[in-house]
């Protein structure tokens, strides 16, 4: 998800965590073919906070599908960590996704009949021992700011609550990569100002953070918004703030 200047510009040092060339996305559905990626090139770089935005249909959800793994093109190449995604088999892609990528929801898809702790320590458990799992989502839910909060289930916690957790949740592999699908649109301003810090923070430790909104707020809050427009990428700029 960036220009040509950009990509030789000597400030591109590191690898980018993903990336993609000429990547388009079909589907067919009713017996026609739906095309929502129309051959777009995208990267995102180590530290970055992008934001996606663009009209509903415009491509949004399938691009933060093929960033996030779930989904493969239907030609061009999109590169984790510079390896070609459709070499990985199903179980390998399954591994790369735990181990590089988190996801962060709108709806933010805790389980209900478990603790704040608990939630966090789910993507853990099945690899790794139960003291060092519990340490963990101990150590994140504290960083932000839910150290009192461990033993409270989900509906004991506020909007902006649920979603620190799910934050938490996500961080908990020490990912590359943490995708967001409109983290901030069930919260209120002062709320979603609170999640943006803890992208900052995130971003100042090298991980990669892209987000779709509608929220013009958030998207000046990124390091660099790309705008999709019937699955191609119309502008992708750096955010101006102010």
């Amino acid at each position: 998800m960036a220009g040509p200047d950009d990509a030789d510009s000597d400030e591109r040092e590191t690898n980018p965590v993903i990336s993609g060339h000429d990547v388009v996305k079909e589907y067919v559905t009713g017996g026609e073919t739906v095309r929502a990626l129309r051959g777009i090139d995208f990267r995102v770089d180590p530290g970055e906070f992008v934001a996606i935005v663009g009209p509903s249909g415009s491509g949004k959800s399938t691009l933060l599908n093929m960033l996030g793994l779930l989904d493969v093109p239907t030609s061009g190449l999109v590169e984790l960590n510079g390896l070609d995604v459709e070499t990985f088999g199903d179980a390998e892609r399954t591994r790369k996704r735990k181990e590089t990528i988190g996801f962060v929801f709108q709806s933010f898809h805790l389980i209900p009949t478990l603790t704040a702790v608990e939630n966090v320590e789910v993507p853990r458990l099945l690899d790794r021992t139960p003291r060092k799992t519990r340490d963990a989502a101990t150590d994140l839910l504290e960083r932000v700011g839910l150290g009192e909060r461990l033993d409270h289930y989900p509906d004991e916690l506020s909007g902006g609550q649920k979603q620190r957790v799910a934050i938490a949740r996500a961080l908990v592999n020490e990912p590359r990569l943490l995708l967001a699908d409109e983290p901030t649109g069930n919260l209120d301003r002062d709320t979603g100002d609170q999640i943006l810090a803890e992208f900052d923070e995130i971003t100042d430790e090298g991980v990669a953070v892209v987000t779709v909104t509608h929220d013009d707020y958030v998207a000046q809050s990124a390091d660099r918004v790309v705008n999709l427009i019937d699955g191609t990428v119309r502008e992708d700029e750096e955010a101006v703030t102010g």
